[in-house]
């Protein structure tokens, strides 16, 4: 049975000594070396650190053994970014894994021995960080809209960022990104999304709204 697994962490808390940063692969160190600012280069490795972990701890290995593989539908495999996943001792580890940094936190999904062709997405979005002049126009479908005025004006910001972090959890699951109109997809109702408000047994922080897919 497909169970996800999640587990939320601030990442200035996380201090991963005993996985050399060359264990993460060539792609995602010359990825980090492409950030100007080493604010933003170290919150992506320490973003990537999390997730190895997290992947070795459901699969009860060293995080030394597992080796990056991130997958591109469009570029393909060896990428620096795409859909995240792991060889272990040189086979494909069996797992599913999504990750998502907002505001300085990074939430992880996963599931162990996932069912064939299962795929997983996961996202944490800031609410302040949605919305812009157009926004709704851009990125919410005719019955998001319909919603959101449906709701109190107060509400307002909480629900569009939740619409927004099920788009991107949708959207990340089926590898296709931004590269789908988000204003053609509804996900008020659809089959395989849900939100997340507790992980590890606490309410995400204050200011934070996350969406997982699962299908």
């Amino acid at each position: 049975m497909d169970n996800p697994k999640l587990a939320l962490h601030k990442l200035g808390d996380l201090p991963f000594s005993d996985v050399p940063l060359r264990d993460l692969g060539q792609p995602a160190l010359e990825r980090a070396n492409s950030f100007a600012d080493a604010k933003d280069r170290n919150v992506f490795l320490a973003g990537r650190l999390a997730l190895q972990h997290f992947a070795a701890s459901l699969l009860d290995v060293d995080p030394t053994r597992l080796v990056p593989d991130y997958c591109c539908p469009r570029c393909g495999p060896g990428q620096d970014h795409g859909r995240p996943g792991f060889m272990l001792d040189g086979g494909p580890a069996a797992l599913a894994v999504s990750a998502s940094r907002a505001s300085g936190w990074v939430l992880l999904a996963g599931v162990v021995h996932p069912a064939e062709g299962i795929r997983l997405g996961a996202d944490l979005e800031a609410i302040s960080g949605i919305g812009f002049d157009g926004f709704d126009g851009v990125a919410l479908t005719a019955a998001e809209k319909v919603f959101l005025v449906s709701i109190p004006a107060q509400d307002q910001a909480r629900q569009r960022a939740r619409l927004w972090a099920r788009k991107e959890a949708w959207l990340k699951m089926m590898g296709e990104g931004l590269r789908r109109n988000p204003a053609e997809l509804d996900v008020l109702d659809r089959p395989g999304l849900q939100d997340v408000n507790i992980v590890s047994n606490r309410d995400l922080p204050e200011g934070l709204v996350a969406a997982l897919a699962l299908g």
